[in-house]
C-alpha cells in the first residue's frame, strides 16, 4: 500500500505461534555463530542495571531496587540495536563487525527518538512505582533496607494491594511499550523510508493482527529478562542477545520485505 508521500508503507502478516518458536531457534543460532557481539552487548546492559541498582542503594534508596530491576526490561529494545544488526548482517551473508553496527545505527536519526519513547515510558513507570509507595505508605515513606522494604509489601495489606496495583499497572505500561517498539527498532533500523510515527503504527498493528503469539512473545521476553536480573543481571549476558537476535526473526516473519527497486 502506498503512502500519500508515495513510499510504501509497511505491509504487516499474521504470525502463529510456530512463527515465535521458530524464531526463536533462528536467534538463538546467531548467537551461536557470533556469541562475542552478543555477550558484549549483554554485558553492557547487564552492567547498566547493576549501576542503577547500586546507585540507589548508596543513595539510600534500596526499596526503588525492585521498580527498578523490572522496569530495567523496558528498554531491552533499544540496547538489542546492535543485536537486530548482527542478525540482519548474517542474514545478507555479512561478516559483523562494530563498524557497520556503529554505522548503521548512527545513520538512523529516528532509532534516538525511538529511544526517548522508551525512557519516557521507562520514567513513567518509576514515577507510578514512587506515587503507589506514597499512596499506600504515606508521603514520607521511606525504607532503610530493600529487605525491611520487601517484609512490608509481603506482610501486610497496604504492601499487598501495593504489589497487586503496582504490577497491573506496571503489566500495561510493559504492554504498550512492547506493542510500540517490538516492530519499530528493527524495521527503522532495516528502511530508511519509515518513519517514527509510522514505524510505531506498524508495530501496534503488528499486535493487534496476532495478538496471542505477540502477547506470548512479550510474556516470554519479560519473564526471561526478570528472571535473568535476579543473580546480579548476570543471566542477561546469554538472555538478551538471544531474544535480541529472536526478535530480528521475527520481525522478518511480521513485515514482508520491499522488494528490490528494478
Amino acid at each position: 500500500m502506498a503512502s500519500v508521500s508515495g513510499k510504501t508503507d509497511p505491509v504487516v502478516r499474521r504470525i502463529a505461534i510456530t512463527d515465535v518458536a521458530e524464531a526463536l531457534a533462528a536467534g538463538l543460532r546467531d548467537f551461536q555463530a557470533a556469541p562475542l557481539y552478543g555477550l558484549m552487548f549483554g554485558a553492557i546492559y547487564a552492567v547498566g542495571g547493576l549501576a542503577i541498582v547500586l546507585s540507589v542503594t548508596v543513595l539510600g534508596l534500596s526499596y526503588l531496587a525492585y521498580p527498578l530491576a523490572a522496569g530495567f526490561a523496558l528498554i531491552g529494545p533499544f540496547v538489542a540495536i546492535g543485536l537486530y544488526q548482527v542478525s540482519r548482517d548474517r542474514e545478507a551473508g555479512r561478516t559483523p563487525s562494530l563498524r557497520a553496527i556503529w554505522a548503521s545505527i548512527r545513520s538512523r536519526s529516528e532509532l534516538g527518538w525511538m529511544a526517548f519513547v522508551t525512557l519516557f515510558i521507562f520514567i513513567m513507570w518509576m514515577y507510578q512505582a514512587r506515587f503507589l509507595m506514597a499512596l499506600f505508605f504515606g508521603l514520607n515513606a521511606s525504607f532503610v533496607t530493600l529487605q525491611q522494604f520487601v517484609t512490608v509489601v509481603l506482610t501486610t495489606n497496604e504492601g499487598l494491594l501495593f504489589l497487586l496495583i503496582g504490577n497491573i499497572i506496571g503489566a500495561a505500561l510493559s504492554l504498550i511499550l512492547f506493542s510500540l517498539t517490538v516492530v519499530s527498532f528493527p524495521l527503522l533500523l532495516e528502511r530508511d523510508d519509515v518513519d517514527v510515527v509510522t514505524a510505531m503504527i506498524t508495530s501496534v498493528r503488528a499486535v493487534v493482527m496476532s495478538p496471542a503469539p505477540m502477547i506470548g512473545w512479550a510474556a516470554i521476553v519479560v519473564t526471561l529478562l526478570i528472571i535473568s536480573a535476579l543473580p546480579f543481571f548476570l543471566g542477561l549476558l546469554v538472555t538478551l542477545p538471544v531474544l535480541g537476535h529472536t526478535t530480528w526473526h521475527l520481525y522478518r516473519r511480521i513485515v514482508v520485505p520491499v522488494a528490490p527497486a528494478a
